[in-house]
């Protein structure tokens, strides 16, 4: 990791600046170590000699001068810089020693001693009707995150939570019983995607349908019920067909929890009497929520929600359980977070359930597996931002702070469609808005399976009939880059076009760069020219050409980014790393000739096309991408 050992080296010295100066060592304020804009200035370069004027009042091209000559004193990172220099205003500039770095980095990260256990839950689609693509955005970032981890040495444990007792399934369940649609559908899924948006419509003409949503939530809640049981086989039918459709982009889990289990298993009841012990827990007793029992927010007391503010109050307060005895998603979801980090004494029971995943079950054995974790991630969109937070303090109020630190909201922009998307879908874009929300109540969006057909076409007419990769796969792997490469805040306005580009910014791109370096590894090997042994080549440039210079540059930062996607929860680093190296290798291989160079620079360029290849591969995995040696 040059970062990383770049900045110990940097913090070092510094520090040994402060003494001197200061007469007392202390870690010195933040500084950036990273790549300069334009080679000439160098491989990496750090501003701390500009942070530090500004503490110590000096000019930063002393202090950068200063800088320099301490670094060399103290052994230029282990031997891997061969140049440091101090340039105007105040950078200090590092070239590396590339044979160095070649023999050091690469190595596989090595796992913590007492490595960090960690429960990702992610997707968590109600069980309802078939995913469309924004349920599949969460689950594509779910599973990187948890490749991303897994990666950086930690245990993993990863969930995907089915609420089967939400108002979602028991609207699909009132529009089984009650609809007359008819059509050809490919999946119980699709047919359940339009009796969920016909129900819907029909609530306003209809209003016992909604007196017949509030009977199935009940039978749903208490599960004995021929109804009950209709709900049940809909959601694992769902359920299934939604694994399945996962499973085509990659994604997995260990371990299906589904809410019922929890009320059943007694979870609520138990986290009910731990939170009747704290202040914040109460039954509200007049208002529009008497009968409620609320969880009162941090920093407001009992006496100032009953006050003058009581609307106010009432309002801020979070409702667990409705004044008819129903639960709130929000306190099965406290009950959960408890057992997550094994603060109850109750477990599920487990079963299998499909493949390798596991599922809560009634009926299951008791293993004692799962849960018990050290920090819980949870990958849903921005607007359950207010349920989270209930969550984390709730654990609070119980007395358990370091869990509720150690609870991590991965929070994402939500996808919408573009005008394009929308028309074409049959909704009024007249009114000329940016995009348009996706709405499973009105049955408008793009399913997940009707996108990777689409895409799947796409790519059969660009490369026609040809060896290689399936194109379903290439077009798994489109999508998946396409809803990973955007800033996870970012609001991602759905365009079939653009998603369908093969050019660019996309993952048919880095995929081609693999297998453009695949390629030529093998040609050189037929050839005679490339014996494609993991040594070293004998000789190494002094000074690159910029192509390689460039390539071996870019090469060096994957550790670092690796680590910095890791702790920052930010797998949309790896897709920049992973395009920004594909371009970098696409720019060496059409500068230079590499089998028909010389030969000592032959073996430098086929090394350096290995590495480039091993590289790039670890980057696919971490995406969850396919390496192909052919396209």
């Amino acid at each position: 990791m040059v970062i990383g050992t770049l900045k110990q080296a940097v913090s070092q010295s510094v520090q040994e600046m402060l003494e001197e100066v200061m007469g007392r060592r202390r870690e010195p304020a933040e500084f950036r170590v990273e790549p300069p804009s334009l080679l000439e200035h160098g491989d990496y370069s750090t501003n701390a000699a500009m942070v530090l004027a500004k503490e110590l009042r000096m000019p930063p091209m002393r202090l950068a001068e200063r800088l320099a000559v301490k670094l060399r004193e103290n052994g230029l990172a282990c031997g891997l810089i061969r140049q440091v220099e101090a340039v105007p205003p105040g950078f200090v500039n590092f070239r590396l020693d590339w044979k160095k770095w070649a023999e050091e980095e690469g190595q596989a990260i090595a796992d913590p001693a007492q490595p960090e256990k960690i429960i990702v839950e992610h997707t968590s689609i109600n069980p309802n009707k078939s995913a469309h693509i924004g349920h599949l955005r969460n689950a594509v970032i779910g599973d990187t995150l948890v490749r991303l981890l897994r990666r950086t040495g930690c245990i993993v444990e990863v969930h995907n939570y089915i609420d089967d007792l939400g108002n979602q399934l028991a609207d699909t369940v009132v529009g089984l019983l009650h609809t007359g649609l008819k059509g050809a559908h490919a999946r119980f899924g699709d047919f359940c995607w339009d009796a969920y948006a016909w129900v819907n419509r029909e609530y306003a003409a209809r209003p016992a349908l909604e007196e017949e949503r509030t009977k199935v939530l009940h039978a749903l809640e208490e599960g004995q019920s021929a109804l009950s049981w209709l709900g049940l086989l809909t959601a694992e039918k769902i359920v299934r067909e939604q694994l399945q459709e996962m499973k085509r982009f990659g994604i997995a889990y260990d371990l299906l929890v589904w809410e019922s289990s929890i009320v059943k298993r007694g979870f609520w009841k138990a986290a009910f009497g731990l939170l009747q012990k704290t202040e914040a827990f109460r039954k509200v007793t007049e208002g529009a929520q008497a009968g409620c029992w609320v969880l009162q927010p941090a920093g407001e007391t009992q006496e100032e929600v009953e006050g003058d503010s009581a609307d106010a109050g009432y309002q801020a307060a979070k409702v667990l359980v409705r004044s008819n005895g129903i639960l709130t998603y929000t306190a099965k979801d406290i009950a959960y977070h408890l057992w997550k980090f094994g603060l109850l004494s109750e477990d599920f029971h487990y079963a299998a359930f499909d493949g390798e995943v596991s599922t809560t079950h009634g009926a299951g054995e008791q293993e004692g597996v799962f849960g018990r974790a050290d920090r819980v991630i949870n990958v849903i969109d921005y607007r359950q931002a207010y349920p989270q937070a209930v969550v984390k303090h709730s654990l609070e109020a119980l007395g358990y702070p370091e869990q509720a630190g150690r609870l991590h909201h991965v929070s994402y922009g939500v996808v919408s469609l573009s005008p394009a998307a929308a028309r074409e879908l049959g909704v009024d874009t007249s009114d000329g808005r940016a995009s348009y929300a996706m709405s499973g109540r009105q049955g408008v969006g793009i399913r997940a399976a009707d996108l990777l057909q689409r895409m799947q076409g796409v790519i059969g007419q660009e490369r026609g009939e040809r060896e290689g990769l399936p194109a379903e796969e290439i077009a798994a792997a489109a999508i998946r880059y396409y809803l990973l490469r955007f800033h996870l805040a970012t609001e991602v306005v759905f365009d079939l076009k653009q998603a369908t580009e093969l050019t660019g910014n996309t993952g048919v791109y880095v995929l081609y760069a693999y297998a453009r370096a695949a390629s030529l590894l093998a040609k050189a090997a037929e050839d005679s020219v490339d014996e494609g042994a993991s040594a070293l080549p004998g000789v190494f440039p002094e000074v690159p050409e910029p192509a390689e210079h460039a390539l071996l540059r870019q090469l060096s930062l994957w550790e670092d980014t690796l680590r910095t996607a890791a702790a920052e929860l930010a797998p949309h680093q790896i897709c920049t790393y992973a395009y920004e190296l594909g371009a970098r290798f696409n720019t060496f291989y059409s500068a230079l000739p590499i089998r028909s160079a010389g030969e000592e620079q032959r073996r430098f360029r086929l090394w350096l096309t290995r590495r480039f290849k091993m590289t790039m591969g670890e980057a696919l995995e971490v995406l969850g991408l396919p390496a192909p040696e052919r396209l």
